[in-house]
C-alpha cells in the first residue's frame, strides 16, 4: 500500500578469488568503494538478483552462493541521497533496507581474468585482502563484510542491524562481547547456543600392513597432495557417535566393513576464526594381504591409496596428522592411551 511502504530489499556478494582475496568495485556514480550488488527488482529473490547484476555490471555467469549475513538498516532520511542500486546502503527516504550477502566463487584465475565492464558506472575492480578490503569499504559495508567472513569461516550466519552484530548471532560475535553477554544473564538459552563456540568432530582410523606401513587414502577433493587417514565427519546431528562414525567412513572409503579397535588418542586442534576440530583416532589394526586386496574405493572421495613406512610420511601428510600417526603408533606399540593430543602434541 502507498501509506505503509515495504523495505528495499537488496543482495551484495561476497566475491572470492582462491587466494581468498576480496572483490572490490569503484563506480562513477558512488564515492565510496563497495561490493557487488544492488536492489532486488519485480518478482526476483535476492538470489536471482544478485547472479543479474554480476552478469550485467562484470560479464559474471555465477549464482549466488550460500547465505553469509543479513543486514537491516533502518529507513532512509530525507537527506540522504544514496541508494541500494549505488552504494548498496540507504534506499529512498521512508523506506527501510534489508541486505542479504551471499558467497560468489571462488573465482578460477581465468573467471578473474575475465571479469569485464559491459555496462554500467563501474570503473575498477580491486582484489585486496581482507584486512585491506574493510579499510577501504564505508561503513556500515565493512563491519558486514567482516561478519560475512566470519560466516565463512566458521560454517555459520551472522546477523545484523545497521551494521552491527546482534547478540546471539550465530557468526560475527566478537568473543569478548559473547562472554560479557553471557555472564551478564541477558541472553535467552536459544541466543546462547546459536552464539556458543562450534566444533567440527571426525573420526580416523589407523590400519598398518605386516610390514609396519600405514594405510594412507588420497582425498579427491581439496588439496590432493596432502594425504590422509581413512575416515571422515561425524554425523553427530544423526546421533552417531565416533567410533560407528569410524566404521562407516571406512565402510564407505574403502569397502571394508570392519570394526574399530580400542581408541588411541583424541587431537584437538584449533585454527584463529575457525571451528576448533576434535578427531578421534582409532586402531584398525594389521590388514594382510587378502584384506587388502578387498579395497574398492569411493571414487567420488578418493583418488587411490598406498601404505607407507613411518619414515616416509614427512611430504605426504601435513605436520599435525604426521604427529597424531606417530603419537598412535607409540600408544600402540606401547599399549598406552588414550592420548590426550593437542595439534598432534601430547
Amino acid at each position: 500500500m502507498p501509506d505503509r511502504p515495504s523495505p528495499l530489499v537488496a543482495a551484495t556478494g561476497l566475491v572470492l578469488d582462491t587466494r581468498g582475496r576480496v572483490l572490490v568495485l569503484t563506480r562513477s556514480d558512488a564515492a565510496e568503494p563497495r561490493l557487488p550488488g544492488g536492489a532486488v527488482e519485480d518478482t526476483e529473490t535476492p538470489e536471482e538478483g544478485l547472479a543479474r547484476v554480476l552478469r550485467q555490471e562484470l560479464d559474471l555467469s555465477l549464482p549466488a552462493g550460500r547465505l553469509l549475513a543479513v543486514d537491516s538498516r533502518p529507513r532512509g532520511t530525507a537527506g540522504s541521497r544514496r541508494t541500494a542500486g549505488s552504494s548498496g546502503e540507504a534506499g529512498p527516504p521512508g523506506r527501510s533496507l534489508v541486505v542479504h550477502v551471499h558467497l560468489v566463487g571462488p573465482l578460477s584465475p581465468q573467471q578473474a581474468a575475465a571479469l569485464s565492464f559491459p555496462s554500467g558506472p563501474i570503473t575498477e575492480a580491486r582484489w585486496l585482502a581482507p584486512d585491506e578490503a574493510r579499510a577501504a569499504l564505508p561503513a556500515p559495508v565493512a563491519p558486514r563484510l567482516s561478519a560475512a567472513l566470519a560466516a565463512l569461516h566458521t560454517g555459520s550466519f551472522a546477523h545484523l542491524v545497521d551494521g552491527v552484530i546482534q547478540r546471539g548471532s550465530p557468526a560475527g560475535l566478537d568473543p569478548a562481547r559473547r562472554v560479557a553477554l553471557e555472564h551478564s544473564g541477558v541472553l535467552d538459552p536459544a541466543s546462547h547456543r546459536a552464539s556458543r563456540p562450534k566444533a567440527v568432530t571426525a573420526a580416523s582410523v589407523l590400519f598398518t600392513d605386516p610390514d609396519g606401513r600405514i594405510l594412507l587414502v588420497q582425498p579427491a577433493y581439496g588439496r590432493s597432495d596432502r594425504w590422509n587417514l581413512p575416515g571422515g565427519g561425524i554425523d553427530s546431528d544423526l546421533g552417531e557417535i565416533p567410533r560407528a562414525g569410524a566404521r562407516r567412513e571406512v565402510h564407505e572409503e574403502l569397502g571394508l566393513d570392519l570394526a574399530p579397535g580400542r581408541l588411541l588418542a583424541v587431537n584437538w586442534s584449533h585454527k584463529a576464526g575457525r571451528p576448533a576440530r576434535i578427531r578421534f583416532l582409532y586402531d584398525g589394526g594389521v590388514l594382510d594381504a587378502a584384506v587388502l586386496a578387498r579395497i574398492r574405493l569411493d571414487e567420488t572421495e578418493l583418488l587411490q591409496w598406498r601404505t607407507v613406512a613411518p619414515a616416509d610420511l614427512r611430504g605426504l601428510v601435513k605436520p599435525a596428522l604426521r604427529r597424531q600417526i606417530t603419537a598412535c603408533l607409540t600408544a600402540r606399540a606401547t599399549g598406552t592411551g588414550p592420548l590426550e593430543l593437542h595439534a598432534g602434541r601430547p
